[in-house]
This record gives C-alpha cells, structure tokens and sequence, in this order.
C-alpha cells in the first residue's frame, strides 16, 4: 500500500474545519487575513496546493500568522517545517519569527504528530502490540469509568505518537492506525462521557492526522462523523453539514460496509433533530434501515462497535418523540431496547430516558417515573452522561406534576448523595 503523499497535517486540519477544498481554505484565509488587519494579503489555491504538497515550503510571516489564528494549530503542527530545523537552536530570529506567528497555539497536554521522542529500534511486533492496547481500551469503554479510562487512553496516544517517527512502511501504518483509533476513542469520552466538546474537538483533529499517515480512509470518515457532532449538538446545521459531506466523500474511497453507512445516515439524523428538522432526519433514518435490509458484502471494521440495528432503532425513537410521534417512538425505543445486547448496557440508560420523555409528554407521569429510575439504575452501573442528560430532560417535562408522588420519588433518586455526586462531579 503506497503512503499517501502530500501534506497530511494541513490537508485533515482543512477538512477538520469544514474547508472540503484548497479554493475553500484560500477564500477563507483571505477574508481571514481582513478580519485580522492583514492588510493586502491574498492567498491564492495555488499556495494552498503548494503547502499541501510533499514538501511544503516554509510560509511567509503574515501568512504564518492567519493560518496559526484560522486553523488552531502551530505551523509544525500543520506539517510545516521550519528553515532552521525543527529541532534547532534557538536563535534569536528564531523567537522573532516565533513571536511573529503567535507561537504554537496546540493544547499542552496534547501531543501532536510532529513530536519527536528519542527511543531505541522498534521489534517488528510494535504495531501489533500497540494495537492490542488499543482493543483492550475499546473493550473497557463499555465497562470502566471514563474518567477513569480517559487518562489511560490519553497516555496510551502520547506513546503512539512517539513511536510513530520510528516506524517505517507497513509497521508506521498500524501504529498510526491503531493511533487514530486511540485518539478516537479520547475524543468520544470528551464528547459523550465528560461534555468537552472543544477538546473532543481538538482531540478528533489529532485522530484524523493519523488516520491520514495510516492512509486510512474509512476511518478517517468515522472520526470526521464524530466531529460532525460537535456543531451538530448546538444546532449549527451548516457547520456539522460540512463535516458530514467530507465524511460520505472518504467513505466512497473505501470498502464500507452497509452497517458503516447506516450509521453515516443516523449521525446526520441526529444532527438534523437537533437543528429542528425533524422530517429530514426521519427520512434519513428510513433510508438507513433500507441500507441496512439491502446489505452488501463488505465486512464491518472491527472498531465499529458503536452501532447496531438496535441503536439505529434508538436513534429512530428519540427522532420520532421529538416529532411528537409517540405511539411511533415508544414502538421503536421498545424495540431497540428488547434488541440491546448486554454490551450496549451504556446506551440502555438513553433508551429508557426517551421512553421516559415520551410517557411524560403521554400524559403518563407514573409511567415516565418508572423508565426514569430505570435509567438511573443503569447509570448506577455505567455512568453515561448523554443518559443523566435525558433523565434530567425527563425531570423537565415533569414539572407540572411535581406534586405527585412518583415525581417525588423521582427526585429522592435524582437527587440522593450518589447521583447528585457523580453528575455535578463529572
């Protein structure tokens, strides 16, 4: 398999934030220079293709500055490599030009590709080690505390990317896969588990930049899909829009299977509830369960364990319930919920709070009560914030029945020293 060329780094930051083209990122680096008081600086596509080209040339100060500001990033972060060496002297026009660029903006507790760490000679079996540690912290998701599992997974990447400069040909392409994937899963505890979606953001852009060193293209869709979330939670529908195109245009370039392309569909789904489209999204959602019915003869990846005809039920339901479709989303929720697997245990705590959401909007408090301890006890088990977010939701919808006792109830439950611990300590 021949490594991709070109400048990876600067091709997934572009994508990462929503430039699908090098005409989108020069437009935008122009207008963002104005905005910035840059004054005549017009960046062409041609300098953008000569940044994303193998050998990237070194950008001049004021262009150094508005892409610094533009796309989040230190320019060796964006794979450009300084004239003087990435690891040279630090000479005083080196400060100069550093100061010039505003410096490295990339979070300090994040490690980027373009770390170098000194480490001896790798066996042959390094990918495969490091690959195994990236399955064992797949598995523990499910299970183990994320915030508990959080810092293993984060250290676990810090190693990756020191071992990635060390790696050549098909080893370097494991290590950097088994890395993206690591990165990914980071990046969907900060985004599900502990409500950091800014960091979850910056931690998805790290699992893309590996993904493009593994050359990996359908995993590369699914950590562009995930960052399609990110805007898509607060209703920017253009914004996860673009993230979902660029993420359908990597899945074409690979083998995905009908189960990968369900899930494509029910992520924008999500993001069209969420936006208040609610017809889009079911459409899409019936789409995906044809997708799914039809097949094809393409296996799943292994890492695709975040989804399932059960999921894709669930997903359905809340659609419906937001609708207003009741009798539809208690149909489906019970179905998905009758389908779930003692592995998707995590997930159940939703279902149950969108079955609670559609008795409350029923006109059936007791009921709605009944699911909302029922997520509770499953929350009990594996905390889930995205589950504490519909009981709360649930909560809500229940304040005209606040009186009655099976609200009270409910609120002994939601509000007992455990539950009130674990949700305003997370």
């Amino acid at each position: 398999m021949p490594r991709p060329t070109g400048n990876i780094r600067l091709k997934a930051a572009r994508v990462a934030a929503g430039f699908n083209s090098q005409q989108d990122l020069a437009d935008a680096l122009t207008k963002h220079a104005k905005d910035m008081g840059v004054r005549g600086l017009s960046i062409g596509v041609r300098q953008v293709r000569r940044w994303e080209s193998d050998n990237p040339p070194w950008p001049q100060p004021d262009c150094q500055r508005v892409l610094v500001h533009l796309l989040g990033q230190s320019m060796e972060a964006l794979g450009f490599t300084p004239p003087w060496g990435s690891d040279g002297p630090q000479t005083a026009e080196h400060v100069r030009r550093t100061m010039a660029t505003g410096g490295p903006t990339a979070p300090a507790r994040r490690t980027t590709l373009s770390r170098r760490v000194v480490v001896t000679p790798q066996p042959s079996t390094v990918g495969a080690d490091f690959m195994a540690v990236t399955r064992a912290h797949r598995r523990f998701y499910w299970s183990v505390a994320p915030a508990e599992l959080h810092p293993a997974v984060v250290a676990h990447a810090t190693l990756g990317c020191a071992l990635l400069p060390e790696t050549t040909d098909s080893t370097r392409r494991e290590v950097a896969a088994a890395l993206a994937e690591t990165h990914l899963l980071a990046g969907r505890i900060e985004f599900f588990d502990l409500r950091e979606p800014a960091t979850a953001n910056d931690t998805l852009l790290l699992a893309l930049q590996a993904a493009g060193e593994a050359d990996d293209a359908l995993l590369g869709s699914a950590i562009i899909a995930h960052m399609a979330f990110v805007p898509g939670w607060v209703a920017d529908r253009d914004g996860a829009l673009e993230r979902m195109t660029a993420a359908r245009t990597y899945a074409r370039r690979a083998p995905a299977s009908a189960e990968f392309l369900a899930w494509l569909d029910a992520v924008e789904a999500e993001c069209e509830t969420r936006s208040g489209n609610s017809r889009t999204a079911l459409h899409l959602l019936g789409h995906a369960e044809d997708v799914l019915a039809a097949g094809n003869e393409h296996p799943s990846p292994e890492w695709l364990d975040w989804f399932s005809p059960a999921r894709l039920a669930a997903f359905k339901g809340n659609t419906q319930m937001i609708a207003g479709h009741l009798p539809q989303a208690r149909e489906s929720l019970l179905r998905a919920r009758d389908a779930m697997t003692p592995s998707e245990d995590k997930q159940r705590s939703v279902v149950y709070g969108d079955l609670a959401a559609v008795e409350a909007a029923s006109g059936n408090p007791e009921q709605a009560c009944e699911y909302a301890a029922k997520a509770l006890d499953q929350l009990a088990v594996t905390w889930y914030a995205t589950g504490m977010d519909r009981v709360r939701e649930v909560r809500r919808a229940l304040a005209p029945h606040q009186a009655e006792r099976c609200v009270r109830d409910l609120d002994d439950r939601l509000y007992d020293w455990s539950t009130t611990l674990s949700a305003l300590g997370r």
